[in-house]
């Protein structure tokens, strides 16, 4: 597959062998028993090593998977409240958000409104400018509060 006519070689533990010609790269490969990769191709000449190819994808493979264990996802947690939730109840919910920002996950703020309390949304949405408050220097404010049906949702993501 290497269509140019020399290459700088690198050979199977690392020393720079030089400039050589395509023929006698592949030739020390085959003689070792291993392929003659290409490294570098922006380069002039291209640099080539002499390397087990199979092993090689094995190892960066085995990198990749690493890097993607050990990697985050975010997730997004749901609190729900009511609007006339008591001071306790809105503490216990306001540690939960807390431990779920410091985590580094999401929070998704739910205000569920039943019978009558449709007619008082303006008391759902104080309480959701008092949670926004509350964790100002926590997090910042993905998506504002707006009307899903008969729920007042809020997204809080962490700073």
């Amino acid at each position: 597959m290497i269509e140019v006519a020399e290459v700088r070689l690198i050979g199977a533990d690392g020393e720079q062998i030089g400039v050589v010609t395509r023929d006698d790269a592949l030739d020390r490969a085959a003689n070792i028993g291993l392929d003659l990769v290409i490294v570098a191709d922006n380069t002039d000449p291209p640099v080539c090593k002499i390397m087990d190819y199979g092993k090689f994808k094995y190892e960066e493979q085995k990198k990749k998977n690493e890097a993607r264990k050990k990697q985050k996802t975010i997730e997004v947690k749901e609190i729900k409240l009511r609007p006339n939730i008591d001071s306790h109840d809105y503490d216990v919910k306001m540690r939960s958000m807390e431990k779920f920002l410091g985590e580094g996950d999401k929070v998704k703020v739910t205000m569920r409104f039943r019978g009558r309390e449709m007619a008082h949304q303006n008391l759902g949405l104080d309480v959701l400018h008092r949670v926004r408050d509350d964790l100002e220097e926590k997090s910042k404010i993905e998506q504002f509060p707006k009307m899903e049906g008969r729920q007042m949702v809020m997204v809080l993501a962490p700073k």
